[in-house]
C-alpha cells in the first residue's frame, strides 16, 4: 500500500506517518531527505531521530528517492520517505535543471511495480498566497504538481491539520 500523508507545519503529518508505519507489521526504514545545513535543521533532525524507535532502518538520501525506492522496497518492508518537500527543494537548488523532471519522473514510473508499504511525507504548500520571486513560485507549482501526481498514485491519501487526520482518498484511519 502506498500512502501519501500532506499537512503544513507543525500539522501532525509526521507522527501519524511514524503511527502508520509502526502499525504496518513490516520492517521500517526511514528515509531522510533533509540536507541540515544550519543549527535549527539539525535540531529538527535531532528530535525527529529520538522519537522513532531503534530498530527502524535509515537512509540519508537528498536526491535520488526512487533509486533508494527501488533498492529497498520489500513485500515485509515499510518504507517511510520525509519529505518530500525537502526532496523538492534540494532537485531545485542544484545546477543542473534538468535533474528535476528526471527524478521526479524516476520516483512516479517506479511507484507501480514497489512491493510492500510506502508512506510519503509532504508539505502542503498551495493553500497559502502566491509567493513573491520566481523560485518560490516554481517550487509551490512543482510541490503541487508532484502531490497531484503521487496522489493519482497512492491508495491513501490524508490531509493533516491541527494533528488530526483527514482521509482524501481511500479508508479512513
Amino acid at each position: 500500500m502506498q500512502q501519501l500523508i500532506l499537512g503544513g507545519a507543525r500539522s501532525g503529518k509526521s507522527r501519524l506517518a511514524e503511527k502508520l508505519a509502526a502499525d504496518s507489521g513490516c520492517a521500517v526504514i526511514y528515509i531522510a531527505t533533509s540536507q541540515p545545513l544550519d543549527g535549527e535543521m539539525n535540531e529538527r533532525v535531532r528530535l525527529h531521530r529520538e522519537r522513532r524507535p531503534a530498530q527502524w532502518g535509515l537512509i540519508e538520501e537528498p536526491i535520488a528517492l526512487a533509486r533508494v525506492l527501488r533498492e529497498n522496497a520489500g513485500a515485509q518492508t515499510c518504507l517511510l520517505v520525509d519529505c518530500l518537500t525537502l526532496w523538492l527543494t534540494n532537485l531545485l537548488m542544484l545546477e543542473d535543471p534538468q535533474r528535476l523532471s528526471v527524478e521526479r519522473e524516476a520516483l512516479l514510473e517506479c511507484l507501480a511495480g514497489l512491493p510492500g508499504h510506502i508512506v510519503f511525507v509532504s508539505n502542503e504548500t498551495g493553500m497559502g498566497v502566491v509567493p513573491l520571486g520566481e523560485l518560490t513560485r516554481r517550487y509551490v507549482d512543482e510541490a503541487g504538481w508532484l502531490h497531484q501526481a503521487l496522489a493519482e498514485r497512492c491508495q491513501r491519501v490524508v490531509l493533516t491539520v491541527a494533528g488530526l487526520p483527514l482521509t482524501l482518498k481511500g479508508t479512513a484511519l
